[in-house]
């Protein structure tokens, strides 16, 4: 299928309104998305943005694109509101190096886009890696009078981009910029800047900072916001078509981003900017201080108070795609029994419709009732990807063609019921969705993926190891007594951990 085959419309935060996508370079698509700070285990936040823009990925390329994916690693100046870097923060905890514990949680991300069957990005950049192009950014942004240095830190100066480009800072969150300057205000380590909205894009070494470059201001490191800015105009151009991230992202990240560009390239990064919707855990806020929290581990193995059982990487990820990728998702454990209901459902439907014999009669071009009915639910699938990769509208036309799939199978309908080029086309159609746009593996029968498996077993006994080294062994033994229910047993040797199905 050629991408000129069909229309997509894109809500766009710049716009605030749906947009016909027209890419800069015909047949070309190229997309950023702000990758994870790998300080820590990623987050079920951070696997609903990837597992999103993974199906947008993968539906570009189905009707015909040729998508250039970037998607970073940040593993560098990511600094929170009281100064504090969070590298720093988990070199600390863990007792490591910086870069053993970048190492560390980079390779923990990849397991799990692994076990969640994300597609790798084109390029994935390390802000490690591109300290010269982010140096040489801050020094476009000072040659153009948009920044300033101080004391060996340099800072944007948001007041003159603001006054020279009306109607620009301020465009990807939606928000006055007297309602911007006023949330930056609280922030610590202000007395250095020009202006309370002023932000750094390279900050002088203190004594505790442990990963510093030299620059042509000081010995420090380049400001977090400055990374995208950088990455994405090495990698896609001073323009370019989609970028992406979380909701949290859009102040102050992806504003800054947007100024930054400005000042050093003199027009904005991104045509369209595109923003996946918080998660919340029955119906609150995700917070580690009152225990409402819940890890894509925790989901995996039951080894949690809010589920009552375990929840396979392919249910939770279909769970994320039952909802709009903009709509707010919650957590409970009776929305996660639902989605492991549909999604067995579906598995089992496709196993149904694969198995449905086809005559091999030519096509004569006629059409009946139930045949009008499913090619018009196949469009819909389509209509509803192109409708801003409603993936929620996706699934309900996949279960409304299944249903005609079980009619036949249950004899409510004849067997012939549908042409045989309409029967074959469903089959195509229906298994196209489910694995190739929508991602899914099917893991109810024993063709799954091994190797999800052996990620998702690696993660969980690394849990257990977790567990017992703290001694606690009732979470230890929780999780080894549900891996034996649904048959697997686990084997504590001289030579380490086993595991293994059971007979």
């Amino acid at each position: 299928m050629l991408q000129e085959a069909r229309k997509l419309r894109i809500y766009n935060t710049l716009t605030g309104k749906k947009d016909v996508f027209e890419p800069i370079t015909p047949g070309y698509v190229g997309m950023y998305v702000c990758g994870p700070t790998v300080y820590n285990d990623a987050h079920l936040g951070n696997c609903r943005t990837y597992v999103s823009f993974d199906v947008i990925h993968r539906y570009f390329r189905h009707i015909g694109y040729k998508v250039r994916y970037v998607r970073n690693i940040t593993d560098v100046g990511h600094l929170t509101d009281d100064g504090e870097d969070r590298m720093a923060k988990g070199s600390k905890l863990a007792q490591l190096e910086p870069m053993e514990v970048a190492q560390k949680y980079t390779l923990g991300f990849h397991d799990m886009m692994r076990i969640l069957n994300t597609l790798p990005p084109s390029i994935e950049p390390r802000a490690t890696g591109h300290i010269p192009e982010q140096i040489e950014m801050v020094q476009s942004i000072l040659d153009r009078g948009l920044a300033y240095e101080r004391n060996g830190s340099v800072y944007f100066n948001v007041p003159k981009f603001a006054g020279e480009n009306p109607g620009v800072y301020g465009s990807v969150s939606g928000r006055v910029l007297d309602d911007l300057y006023a949330e930056t205000r609280e922030l610590k380590n202000q007395d250095e800047k020009d202006h309370p909205a002023d932000f750094a894009i390279w900050m002088k070494a203190r004594p505790q900072d442990l990963m510093v470059w030299n620059s042509p201001w000081s010995v420090g490191f380049p400001g977090w916001h400055l990374e995208c800015s950088a990455m994405s105009t090495k990698y896609l151009g001073k323009s370019f078509d989609i970028h992406g991230g979380g909701n949290d992202l859009k102040f102050p990240h992806h504003e800054n981003e947007v100024a930054q560009n400005h000042g050093a390239c003199g027009c904005s990064p991104a045509r369209t900017w595109m923003h996946t919707n918080m998660l919340l855990l029955n119906n609150r806020k995700m917070s580690k201080s009152d225990g409402n929290t819940i890890s894509p581990a925790e989901l995996f193995s039951g080894n949690s108070p809010h589920t009552t059982k375990a929840y396979s990487p392919m249910v939770v990820r279909f769970f994320m795609l039952m909802a709009h990728y903009r709509s707010t998702l919650d957590i409970t454990d009776d929305a996660l029994l639902a989605a492991e209901k549909g999604y067995n459902k579906l598995m089992e439907t496709n196993r149904l419709l694969q198995s449905m014999p086809v005559d091999s009669g030519a096509f004569d071009g006629s059409e009946n009732e139930h045949d009008r009915a499913v090619l018009s639910l196949m469009e819909e699938a389509y209509q509803g990807m192109d409708d801003d990769f409603n993936t929620a509208m996706v699934i309900a036309a996949l279960n409304e063609m299944g249903s005609y799939v079980h009619k036949i199978a249950n004899k409510q309908l004849p067997a012939d019921a549908l042409s045989p080029w309409v029967l074959d086309k469903m089959k195509v159609t229906f298994a196209t969705f489910l694995f190739d746009i929508l991602g899914l593996l099917d893991d109810t029968s024993s063709g799954g993926d091994s190797g999800v498996v052996d990620g998702l077993m690696d993660l969980i006994l690394d849990m257990r190891a977790q567990a017992r080294a703290q001694k606690d062994w009732a979470a230890s033994d929780k999780i080894r007594d549900a891996l034996s229910a649904i048959g697997i047993q686990v084997k504590d040797g001289k030579e380490g951990v086993t595991w293994g199905r059971s007979l």
